[in-house]
């Protein structure tokens, strides 16, 4: 008899590790809102986190280990997908992802965009991951009728070949532009709407589809006639050996990722920090491999995890997509009351060439704030997921299948 754990029609494993990446992505965002790096000089001593010249290792492995997060989510989202697809027909499940798709991405420009600026104008509109699962969503919408072999191969050629497209050789006359941008290119591409209004362009579309791909051919991995021994021990061999491909890429430095590794004037430390710095905006293969090779590895051991904090992860993974649009408002509105606490003016809502309203350049803490205030957002979401959780399991409400 198959021994994975179900709970209520659902994988606990895929709930438990989305729930983690959840929890940890959300560290990410309370840094971009309240990290305030130490001035020597009047000047910042780290302009990014992941700036090997500036940054210190506590800082960068704080924005490092948040790579996992949206590889994994995407991925986890395609391996949804196919388990929603052993209860719907094929016209279903593609009319059902054309929608679900073209109402992500209406809820990246209009809910997401305003919880990230607080700017009811619209300004600045922000095309980051759940744009990225919208228009996914809608090819996988549009493909889903093709054997799921194919599908495959699609996908292990998308994520596997599009570093290929770094190459100034092969890249000549593909780059510039809103479409070349949109599909591969962009890197906080900005483009203007028009006087007053632009966008720019997180997350490049191909790579996250490729993504997707994956997970949703992944995911037989999950059905009823699966062996959850032979499972577990396939999970394990294909993370290790995503892990063992990024190593060696690494090693040779010559493709998987644009920005080869090199040893680092401030020494061996930051030399390894260089070795595993890889590129999320377009994800590389180096990043995926990575990335998605410890979740495939973290998924094989949630298998069996039923202790109490797997069932508090597993609360925010249930709810995904509630719990990401409520965590960017509550971060934000904590920023709003830090902001006048710190003692702002309403002169200093707005800061020239920022986005963001209620932050100003010398708004935010150390990072000992930061980590404060995600605990403080973590705990805060903890009850108002868990409720509406109950609330979705005994509702069975059209709506309910969008958030």
């Amino acid at each position: 008899m198959n021994q994975l754990t179900v709970s209520r029609n659902r994988i606990q494993s895929i709930d438990i590790l989305r729930g983690v990446v959840m929890v940890i992505m959300a560290l990410d965002h309370v840094r971009d809102f309240f990290y305030k790096a130490p001035a020597e000089g009047g000047a910042s001593l780290a302009t990014s986190p992941t700036d090997l010249a500036t940054t210190t290792p506590a800082l960068f492995f704080t924005r490092w280990i948040t790579h996992f997060c949206a590889p994994i989510f995407v991925f986890l989202a395609g391996t949804s997908i196919f388990l929603m697809s052993q209860k719907k027909s094929r016209s279903e499940l593609s009319l059902f992802l054309i929608k679900r798709g073209v109402w992500l991405v209406l809820v990246e420009i209009i809910l997401i965009t305003l919880a990230w600026t607080f700017n009811p104008f619209y300004n600045f509109v922000i095309l980051q991951v759940i744009w990225a699962i919208g228009v996914s969503m809608i090819i996988l919408g549009l493909l889903i009728r093709l054997p799921v072999n194919v599908l495959l191969a699609i996908g292990l050629i998308v994520v596997f070949g599009h570093n290929l497209l770094d190459y100034p050789s092969l890249n000549n006359g593909l780059k510039g532009g809103l479409i070349a941008d949109l599909l591969y290119f962009s890197n906080f591409s900005v483009y203007n709407l028009d006087k007053t209004h632009v966008f720019i362009i997180v997350y490049a579309v191909i790579p996250w589809t490729g993504v997707m791909l994956l997970g949703y051919c992944f995911g037989k991995l999950f059905t009823a006639q699966g062996d959850p021994v032979k499972r577990r021990r396939l999970l394990l061999m294909m993370g290790f050996g995503l892990i063992a491909l990024f190593l060696i890429l690494r090693l040779i430095n010559n493709y998987g990722d644009p920005v080869p590794w090199s040893n680092q004037p401030r020494g061996n430390v930051f030399s390894f920090l260089s070795f595993i710095n890889v590129n999320k905006y377009p994800p590389s293969l180096d990043f995926l491999s990575v990335t998605i090779g410890g979740g495939l590895i973290a998924l094989a051991l949630f298998e069996t995890a039923k202790n109490k904090m797997a069932g508090f992860f597993r609360v925010y993974g249930r709810v995904p997509m509630f719990y990401y649009i409520l965590h960017l408002y509550l971060i934000h509105l904590i920023g709003v009351i830090v902001f006048f606490a710190e003692g702002f003016s309403t002169d200093q809502i707005v800061t020239p060439n920022n986005p963001f309203l209620f932050r100003p350049s010398a708004f935010g803490f150390g990072l000992l704030g930061v980590y404060t205030v995600w605990l403080i957002v973590i705990f805060i979401l903890y009850p108002l997921c868990k409720k509406y959780d109950r609330y979705k399991s005994t509702h069975h409400k059209w709506w309910l299948s969008y958030l």
